[in-house]
C-alpha cells in the first residue's frame, strides 16, 4: 500500500474533500430550486423566515441536510484520527477503520441525496457509529498498553 494510503490522516483528507463535493452539489441543486420556487435570498432573515417561504424541491433540501450531517458525527471521526495520528496509535487496522468510515459516509450521502430512504440510511449511520466506537476503544486500549 502506498505510504499516503496507510497514513491515518489521508482518510481525514478524503472526507474533507467529499464534504466539499457535497457543498458543490448543494449549490448546484439548491440555487435552481430556490429560483424555481421564487425565493429571494435577500429576503431570508434566518431560520424564523423559513416557515413563510414557498416549498422547494425536497431533493434540494436533502443535499443541504446531508451537508449539515457531514459536520455532525464526522467531527468525532476527525478527532479520533488526529488523536490516533498524534499518539502513534496507527496500525493497519485503525487505518482500515478510518477508510471504512469514509466509505460509509459516502454511501450515506449518496442514499440521502438520491432516494433519502431513511431505514437504509439509519442502518448505514449505525454501522458508521460502530466503526467509530471500535476506533475509540482501540485508542483507549492502546493508551493503557493493550
Amino acid at each position: 500500500m502506498p505510504q499516503s494510503l496507510s497514513n491515518m490522516m489521508t482518510p481525514v483528507l478524503a472526507l474533507v474533500l467529499w464534504t466539499l463535493v457535497i457543498l458543490v452539489w448543494l449549490y448546484a441543486r439548491r440555487i435552481p430550486a430556490m429560483r424555481k420556487a421564487g425565493i429571494d435570498p435577500a429576503k431570508i432573515k434566518g431560520s424564523e423566515s423559513y416557515a413563510s417561504m414557498p416549498p422547494i424541491n425536497p431533493k434540494a433540501v436533502w443535499v443541504a441536510d446531508n451537508y449539515n450531517h457531514l459536520h455532525e458525527q464526522p467531527v468525532l471521526f476527525y478527532a479520533l484520527c488526529v488523536y490516533s495520528h498524534l499518539v502513534g496509535s496507527v496500525d493497519g487496522f485503525n487505518v482500515g477503520l478510518a477508510w471504512t468510515y469514509v466509505g460509509i459516509r459516502v454511501v450515506h450521502s449518496l442514499i440521502q441525496i438520491t432516494t433519502n430512504f431513511v431505514p437504509l440510511r439509519f442502518v448505514i449511520f449505525n454501522i458508521g457509529s460502530l466503526v467509530l466506537v471500535v476506533l475509540a476503544i482501540r485508542n483507549v486500549l492502546a493508551l493503557f498498553g493493550f
